[in-house]
């Protein structure tokens, strides 16, 4: 009686070893979890939404270099003036960048539906874009231009008007597309989805010239030498908002004070030496 007692002891004490030790590691467990989940160094991230086709302002390119960032969910790399001011943005948020390539039309509705947190992609604060979400002070501001064949007849024009009768059209969805009603018996084609597209219908001389922000020009004739940049001295009209860049943001959105603040620390010449780089580096331009 008494060994088996002695035995159903130390049974009994084994058991409760057991059972205590399991608490404890699940405690433990519990325990690291919990502080992994609050104490973790790992950033909270922020989504921003770009074409990346729109050189110097955003591209892709196959590697990481003059500081590419990935593209989420590919094996691409995203660079351009709006990359690097992406960066600048999230850091100064204390986030990790995201990007995420979206379609032109397709960046409000995510914006609005939180697939991103903000659209960084050479988009023009215009009234109506207004009606539907809020925008950054302005990070950029450019002319509008055409580009045209080098040495066609219209690379010497220097004046909206000197298009007369010729054959011109502008991204979809943009103030470009609108303004060249202003030319006289020009005969407006359908917009296009992109600039790449435009490029090869200017290459193939199905339009004679498309509207486009200086930089982007820039970056199209320095890209190919048979494009040519026009700029006007009597040129298209325009409002500021339409020739400015700022960050598109969801209606009431607790990023906007905070990066109106991060650009304020960015100087124009800053900015311009960010813009120079950019087409420099631009991969079409190699």
């Amino acid at each position: 009686m008494r060994k088996k007692t002695k035995l159903f002891t130390t049974v009994l004490i084994a058991a409760m070893i057991m059972i205590t030790g399991c608490g404890a590691n699940n405690s433990g467990s519990t325990g690291n979890d919990a502080s992994k989940g609050s104490g973790s160094t790992e950033k909270e991230t922020f989504k921003v939404g770009m074409e990346a086709g729109y050189a110097p302002f955003n591209w892709s390119q196959n590697d990481n270099s003059n500081g590419a960032v990935s593209i989420s969910g590919t094996s691409e790399f995203a660079g351009g003036y709006d990359l690097e001011m992406a960066k600048k943005i999230a850091n100064g948020l204390g986030k990790e960048l995201v990007i995420v390539k979206t379609e032109w039309d397709g960046l409000v509705p995510a914006l609005q539906s939180d697939k991103i947190d903000g659209i960084i992609a050479g988009m023009s604060p215009t009234a109506k874009r207004k009606e539907s979400i809020d925008f950054s002070d302005n990070y950029y501001k450019s002319n509008l231009v055409m580009v045209v064949k080098k040495g066609g007849k219209y690379e010497g024009a220097t004046s909206i008007q000197d298009f007369n009768g010729a054959k011109i059209t502008a991204q979809l969805n943009t103030f470009h597309y609108s303004v060249i009603d202003q030319i006289n018996g020009v005969s407006k084609q359908t917009a296009m989805d992109n600039f790449p597209a435009m490029r090869v219908a200017l290459e193939s001389g199905i339009i004679d010239g498309y509207v486009s922000e200086r930089p982007e020009a820039v970056s199209a004739s320095a890209a190919n030498e048979n494009y040519a940049m026009v700029e006007f001295k009597d040129g298209f009209q325009t409002s500021e908002d339409d020739t400015a860049i700022a960050v598109g943001l969801k209606k009431g959105s607790e990023y906007t004070t905070k990066i109106n603040d991060i650009l304020k620390g960015i100087t124009e010449e800053q900015r311009t030496s960010i813009m120079d780089t950019a087409i420099k580096n631009q991969p079409a331009a190699k």
